[in-house]
C-alpha cells in the first residue's frame, strides 16, 4: 500500500478585532508547529532597528524600492503607515508554499480582504488560502480586555472599539469563525483547525463556539 500524499502546504490569515487575542493565538501556534508553519516575512520601507535582520524580521527596501514593487503589482496588499510603506510580496509568499511549509499571517481585515481577491486571481494560490476570524463574544469582552492590558487611555479604547464594531460586520465573510473565550479555549480552537485543515477533504464555513472565560 503506497502512503499517502503529502498535505498540500497552506497559508492561514488570521484577522479579528484589538484585544482579541490574534497574535498571542499566533505566536503559540508557530512555537508548536515551528517544523511546518512560519511566519510571512513581510516587507517595509522603513530603516532597521537595531538587532534587526533584513529577511528574518523584515524586507527592508527603500521608498523607492517598495513603490517601483508596487508599480509592478508585486504586493498582494499593502499599506502606508506613519510615513512608512509595508506589504505582503507575492513572491515571498509562493516561494515559501512551494517549499512544502506553511505561512502564518496575522493582519487586518482589509488585508484579509486582498487576500481572498489574490486566491481567486491567481491560480498558484487557489485552495491554500484560509481566512480565520478571532470574534470576540462581544463589544464589552473587547473593553475588558484592553482594559487589562493598560496600555492605552480611554480615547484610544473607544477608538478601537469603534473599529471593532465595524470589524465584526464583516465575520461571516472570512471561510472560519472562532468564537473567542479563555485562551487555553482559543488556543484549542485554533489548533483543532490548523490540524484539520492539513486533512484531506476539510471544507471551509467551520465555526468554533468558545465558553468566556471567568
Amino acid at each position: 500500500m503506497s502512503p499517502s500524499p503529502a498535505p498540500a502546504s497552506l497559508l492561514l490569515v488570521i484577522a479579528g478585532p484589538a484585544g482579541s487575542g490574534k497574535t498571542t493565538l499566533c505566536d503559540a501556534l508557530v512555537a508548536e508547529f515551528s517544523n511546518q508553519v512560519q511566519r510571512l516575512v513581510t516587507t517595509t520601507s522603513r530603516e532597521p532597528r537595531p538587532g534587526e535582520v533584513d529577511g528574518t524580521d523584515y524586507h527592508f527596501l527603500s521608498p523607492e524600492e517598495f513603490k517601483a514593487k508596487i508599480d509592478d503589482g508585486a504586493f498582494i496588499e499593502w499599506a502606508y503607515v506613519h510615513g512608512r510603506y509595508y506589504g505582503s510580496q507575492k513572491a515571498h509568499i509562493l516561494e515559501v508554499l512551494a517549499s512544502g511549509r506553511d505561512i502564518l499571517l496575522n493582519i487586518d481585515v482589509q488585508g484579509a480582504e486582498a487576500f481572498r481577491k489574490q486566491e481567486r486571481d491567481n491560480p498558484q494560490l487557489s485552495g491554500k488560502i484560509h481566512t480565520v476570524f478571532i470574534k470576540p463574544a462581544s463589544l464589552d469582552q473587547i473593553r475588558e480586555r484592553l482594559l487589562f492590558r493598560g496600555s492605552d487611555d480611554e480615547t484610544e479604547i473607544q477608538r478601537r472599539l469603534n473599529t471593532a464594531a465595524e470589524e465584526l460586520k464583516v465575520a461571516d465573510n472570512f471561510d472560519h469563525v472562532i468564537i473567542s473565550g479563555s485562551r487555553e479555549a482559543d488556543y484549542a480552537a485554533i489548533r483543532d483547525l490548523y490540524l484539520s485543515l492539513k486533512t484531506p477533504n476539510n471544507g471551509p464555513g467551520t465555526e468554533v463556539q468558545r465558553p468566556e472565560s471567568v
